[in-house]
């Protein structure tokens, strides 16, 4: 047996080194409509971002991934980094998340991101998941580690979030980064349920990419539909 796979802790697999200037960490994970991790499926098919890490955790579910060729591997989350003029990105996605009733999972593994998202210099990062709501109106709320980045957002076209709650590694991973005084914020589409929703990854998406300077041609986001 692999020393790797007595998975008594969170155990961080690294496929490559790549040289990262500055870079923001941009994660998205499953959630309310899957906003998070088809916009993140978006950022990494637009950069044609590299995977380069891989963790595993023994509070990952009980359960394994298939592929569509059906190759089967561990439940993880993936990092890929891709560069840009002034920053790198480097974006984390996956599959899952610790059992929501696993409160302690769920801090130390947004701990154990953290530790890694700083150990390759990230000084910014931004969560992307979903919110429920009751009709059907896209929008992007904003949360952030203070009131100027807020603002900033804000005035980029997001609305805050005021008075709500944002539930798993999205709102623990911008809270603890917080506490590390690390800037970042959330940025949150609108969704009607749990089905994944394409259109609300869609506007998280582009949200970001604004927030980025960088457009998007025309036919992208069609010719780029996530799987579910």
């Amino acid at each position: 047996m692999h020393e790797w796979f007595a998975l008594d802790k969170p155990y961080l697999r690294k496929l490559s080194s790549p040289q990262l200037d500055n870079p923001i960490f941009v994660q998205g994970l499953p959630g309310f409509g899957n906003v998070g991790r088809i916009a993140a499926h978006l950022l990494i098919r637009f950069f044609d971002a590299k995977p380069f890490a891989e963790l595993y955790s023994p509070s990952f579910p009980d359960y394994i991934a298939i592929s569509s060729k059906g190759i089967c591997h561990l439940p993880r989350y993936e990092f890929y980094y891709a560069p840009m003029e002034k920053n790198n990105l480097v974006i984390m996605t996956g599959e899952i998340q610790p059992s929501f009733d696993d409160v302690v999972a769920h801090y130390d593994i947004c701990e154990y991101v953290l530790d890694f998202a700083e150990s390759i210099g990230c000084r910014f990062i931004v969560t992307m998941g979903g919110v429920p709501i009751a009709e059907d109106k896209t929008q992007v709320y904003i949360a952030a580690t203070s009131a100027r980045l807020a603002t900033e957002f804000m005035e980029k076209g997001g609305v805050i979030y005021s008075k709500g709650r944002i539930v798993g590694g999205t709102g623990l991973t911008l809270a603890l980064a917080k506490e590390r005084k690390i800037d970042g914020v959330s940025l949150l589409g609108t969704t009607m349920g749990f089905k994944a929703d394409r259109e609300a990854g869609f506007s998280v998406f582009k949200f970001l990419m604004k927030a980025l300077g960088k457009e998007i041609k025309e036919g992208f986001v069609e010719n780029n539909q996530p799987e579910e």
